[in-house]
């Protein structure tokens, strides 16, 4: 399974600044602001973020965190829903880790400030979303989760922003990770805009690199991924030579509201909370599709709901279905979800009192850069933590509100692992891995979504795998053409980031031949263990081959 290339680096002017730390951390969401905050205990941290602090995915999180905080809930209840999600392809070991460790991480979420919705004897409130057995979504603001952790983690950041043990830059485009004569991490590339203390391309060097950059969304013409989510981290860390696990494993949100054929980018998410609360779907002739395909109805599993959503419109040849959410009242409605409500109603439609029009649309990467338990990638001095890594707790499906839990628990584990091994790093210095390096033209975007969308997007098969990556190829002739000389930018590193993941997905996907969680195959569309009970593992090796492999499941201790 090999023969494509990919660039080993992206073609950039040589450095014109350089600034140290002992820690670079990329990325400002639940993951990289656990870890920077913790990582302190091992060293100086210079926290890069590629917009400002708060614009990450984190804060458009509506649900919550899941944990088994209730009386009535155990981590190993959490951990059997999790693995029933996952459909087979959950490392056991990384869901124990997750669940054993994510009430007391969450519990600390709280000390540190995060305000969640309490009962009336001071209990955090739980909730159920689909996939959950038990309530254990702990929420804020109704439906702003999200945003309250991230206010709560940026609070406690800026408290010690004077501290000397960490500096932040924000406005700083990743560029790569750079890597010594060895292949050790020793840095990022960045290009520091507007309001960045830093005019240009520079290097941050560190004993230790942590990405946590989040999703991929914007390969897809929609998505509820911020425009930040252009898959930076993944690419990167093909990049310097690190294995990408399972990339194939897209969620699609079932609900996401539709707001006609011509939207793309960023779309309002409609979260799977207000089902949890007792919303219902129905297909645009009134009736109740989920009833009859899945025991927990419109509470099945994401992957479930979404199919069922994809189904129901076949049938009754719509561009959408309906979420129904009036028998709930009013006065209920606009106070549990009041961002729900504000940015429907934005639109001219009431939740409260309307049916609202929903369709699925890409929410979240379960594959990406593959860690160990304690976040450590393949490449020695480079770890993953959230959206952007592959830790082994989602399998094929993420469970609803596993997430933000799963950046909060690996945060303090890499910053544990630090605390324990970062004395004795010492990576030399940055070194050109030589290799092509194609840049592609920022205006090559929309083409890139378009084609993911058609090719790998809810449904898939060989066909439209096929016209995927002959469409996709096109784009490398073109960019290696004699006329193809393209300024380096920040939109074009995007763009060639973007490019190199839909590679890569496009490769995974057409290689699986079952439907399994998040990759549903027309014309494969049974599971089937016998064959693929395995994680796909693609890597970039020294010449630029990108070669996948195919991994057989290790059954748990």
């Amino acid at each position: 399974m090999t023969g494509l290339r990919v660039a080993r680096q992206l073609p950039a002017e040589q450095p014109g600044w350089t600034v140290s730390a002992d820690v670079v951390v990329v990325g400002s969401g639940i993951a990289g602001l656990t870890a920077a905050l913790e990582a302190r205990k091992a060293g100086r941290v210079l926290l890069v973020t590629k917009t400002r602090l708060s614009d990450s995915a984190t804060a458009w999180a509506q649900g919550g965190i899941a944990a088994a905080l209730g009386p009535e809930d155990s981590p190993d209840q959490h951990l059997q829903d999790t693995l029933v999600a996952g459909v087979g392809l959950c490392d056991e070991a990384a869901v124990r880790t997750l669940v054993t460790e994510g009430p007391r991480r969450v519990r600390e979420l709280a000390a540190l400030g995060a305000e969640f919705e309490r009962t009336a004897d001071g209990a955090i409130a739980l909730t159920r979303e689909g996939g959950h057995g038990q309530d254990r979504i702990a929420h804020s603001g109704g439906d702003a989760t999200g945003k309250e952790i991230s206010r709560a983690l940026l609070d406690a950041l800026h408290a010690v922003r004077e501290d000397p043990a960490i500096d932040v830059y924000e406005h700083a485009l990743m560029t790569d990770v750079l890597t010594d004569a060895s292949g050790r991490a020793c840095g990022v590339g960045l290009h520091v805009l507007g309001e960045g203390r830093r005019g240009g391309i520079g290097a941050a060097l560190g004993r230790a690199v942590v990405l946590a950059t989040g999703g991929l969304g914007q390969v897809y013409a929609s998505t509820t991924n911020p425009s930040v989510a252009t898959g930076d981290g993944v690419a990167a860390a093909l990049r310097a030579g690190a294995e990408v696990a399972d990339l194939e494993f897209v969620q699609f949100h079932p609900t996401v509201l539709w707001l006609g054929r011509s939207a793309k980018g960023q779309q309002p998410l409609i979260s799977e909370a207000l089902r949890g609360e007792g919303a219902v779907l129905r297909d645009v002739e009134g009736r109740r599709f989920m009833l009859g395909r899945h025991d927990l109805a419109e509470l099945a599993p994401r992957d479930v709901v979404a199919k069922g959503v994809v189904t129901a419109m076949a049938e009754t040849g719509a561009e959408h279905v309906w979420l129904d959410a009036r028998h709930l009242g009013a006065s209920f409605v606009e106070e549990r979800f009041p961002t729900i409500v504000a940015r429907c109603r934005s639109f001219g439609i009431d939740p409260a009192r309307d049916l609202v029009p929903v369709a699925p649309a890409q929410h979240y990467a379960s594959g990406g850069v593959r860690t160990d338990w304690r976040g450590r990638t393949t490449v020695p001095g480079l770890y993953a933590c959230g959206e952007v890594s592959c830790t082994g707790v989602h399998g094929a499906n993420r469970l609803a509100s596993n997430s933000l839990l799963e950046g909060l628990v690996w945060g303090h584990r890499i910053a544990a692992d630090l605390v324990e091994t970062l004395a004795d790093a010492h990576p030399g210095d940055p070194v050109d891995r030589g290799g092509s390096q194609v840049l592609l033209d920022a205006d090559a975007r929309p083409f890139i979504q378009s084609a993911m969308t058609t090719g790998a997007g809810v449904v898939r098969s060989e066909s439209s795998l096929t016209t995927l990556a002959a469409r996709l190829a096109t784009l490398t002739t073109l960019a290696d053409g004699p006329d193809s000389t393209v300024v380096p930018a920040p939109d074009s590193w995007e763009t060639t980031n973007l490019h190199a993941v839909a590679v890569t997905l496009g490769r995974h996907a057409a290689i699986r031949e079952e439907t399994r969680g998040g990759h549903w195959r027309a014309d494969f569309p049974e599971r089937d263990d016998e064959r693929w009970r395995a994680h796909l593992v693609s890597v970039v090796d020294a010449d630029g081959v990108l070669t996948t492999r195919y991994e057989p499941m290790k059954e748990s201790a």
